[in-house]
């Protein structure tokens, strides 16, 4: 999971993204708008509206036109109410006001992520190599042979299956299957080693040393 941290204040920033990291998340940090343009692709902003270079309300603006499902929350001082309803009405997902504590952010994070994942177009059918999901009947075949899968594998095989050949990290996975990061992340992995065992070939799932999981199925 990938969040970009907007902040100038060096401290703010730098406790912010230890505190984020020890949950799990991978950080980049931006300073300024146009660091905030150039960083890489994300899946949530953390933005502070009082910027040297230039209005955070306007980058929020800009980064909600390059992406309608990217997370946004604004992380301010500014507490006045027009503020808060600017904030939301330029694209922002949610308005936290500073100070504020880790657990509240967190919960914050959560909501959102899954707001974004929920609003996110589904395909009805996904095909990965051998293995074909029909998401809307809940079904999968691996090279024609149907395979019977719990509610639990089938949402962590479509979870990879949605980023096929691409590294989902266990807090994804956790988020996307259970609605938290909170949950144990061995459960995961217990999980996943039942589903590979059902898909007849465990090297469908790699493991991702220090990340998580990927569907090969080329």
């Amino acid at each position: 999971m990938r969040i970009l941290l907007v902040e100038d204040d060096r401290r703010v920033a730098a406790a912010l993204s230890s505190a984020l990291t020890r949950r799990g998340y991978e950080v980049e940090h931006a300073a300024t708008v146009a660091a905030a343009l150039r960083a890489a692709p994300c899946d949530l902003v953390l933005l502070d509206l009082t910027l040297p270079d230039g209005d955070g309300t306007d980058l929020c603006r800009a980064l909600r036109r390059r992406s309608a499902q990217l997370g946004i929350i604004a992380v301010t001082a500014r507490g006045e109410e027009r503020d808060r309803v600017l904030g939301l009405r330029l694209g922002a997902d949610d308005y936290v006001v500073k100070p504020f504590s880790m657990v509240e952010l967190q919960a914050r994070i959560e909501a959102v992520l899954r707001r974004a994942a929920h609003a996110a177009p589904e395909r009805d059918v996904i095909e990965a190599g051998p293995v074909r999901i029909d998401v809307a009947a809940r079904t999968v075949t691996v090279a024609g042979r149907e395979v019977t899968l719990t509610r639990k594998e089938f949402d962590i095989l479509v979870s990879l299956a949605r980023q096929h050949g691409v590294a989902v990290s266990r807090d994804r996975i956790l988020l996307d299957v259970w609605g938290t990061t909170w949950a144990d992340r061995h459960t995961v992995e217990v999980h996943v080693g039942s589903l590979r065992g059902k898909l007849g070939d465990p090297r469908l799932v790699e493991t991702v040393r220090g990340v998580g999981y990927r569907l090969r199925g080329e």
